[in-house]
């Protein structure tokens, strides 16, 4: 079992399994718990019985708990896709961060925590071959699904500290997209990962995709309308892939 020299706990989780068809991680997806308390959601990604679970816990007080070895795949990312590919518990090492989330008083996250997720995610990166674009929410890879960790996770502090791919967003306005801008901003985002199909609509996948692209690039205004604002953003973004 690789286990993080970061980790003041271990304790195994029961589901667990081999990483399938031979699969390399080349993704870390954060989440967050969604749960009243840290104990109680470790005691969840624990137990057999919950059908989930995950590599690692970071409490609200910064202490980091591993449950599964980085080689294992964990059960954290549920049916979701990036890049076409539908496996995401093959290719990634998932971390859940503490907080209640958008149905029990969705928190800030301290200071102490993000410094913790920090260390760990720069931890990992430096045993696991993960592009900066890889970096991603649940929210990502699960659109309409799944909201964490929310637009309150400060994507742009892991950056700064050299984790993950960020760039700075269009000021927010009111400005749906004309088809064919909505046909650029479409292909943009699944070129960069989005599980999205090209139709010049704005039909419920767009605004599904749309609304998890806003909670991890554009948080200032998180409605699930493509507009401009988000057209520019996602421009910025593709084009910093190859800065």
């Amino acid at each position: 079992m690789i286990i993080s020299p970061l980790a003041h706990d271990v304790l195994p989780a029961a589901n667990v399994e081999q990483r399938r068809n031979g699969r390399v991680v080349d993704m870390l997806l954060l989440h967050y718990t969604g749960m009243a308390s840290a104990a109680a959601a470790l005691e969840l990604l624990v137990s057999a019985q919950s059908g989930v679970s995950c590599h690692y816990l970071v409490d609200e007080e910064g202490r980091i708990t591993q449950m599964v070895g980085e080689e294992m795949r964990a059960w954290h990312a549920g049916v979701s896709c990036w890049q076409g590919e539908a496996d995401t518990n093959s290719r990634s090492i998932g971390i859940e961060i503490a907080n209640p989330g958008h149905w029990l008083g969705y928190a800030d996250f301290p200071l102490i925590q993000m410094k913790a997720v920090i260390a760990l995610c720069r931890d990992i990166l430096g045993r696991n071959a993960i592009v900066p674009q890889n970096v991603l929410a649940h929210s990502d890879v699960a659109p309409g699904r799944k909201i964490d960790p929310g637009e309150k996770f400060d994507w742009r502090m892991l950056h700064e500290e050299g984790i993950g791919h960020w760039i700075a967003p269009a000021a927010p306005e009111d400005s749906p997209l004309e088809r064919g801008e909505l046909e650029t901003f479409q292909q943009l985002l699944a070129g960069y990962g989005y599980s999205l199909g090209v139709s010049g609509e704005a039909d419920d996948q767009t605004r599904k995709v749309t609304d998890a692209f806003q909670r991890h690039f554009r948080p200032a205004l998180v409605n699930g309308i493509p507009d401009r604002s988000a057209l520019l953003t996602a421009e910025r973004l593709v084009a910093g892939l190859s800065a």
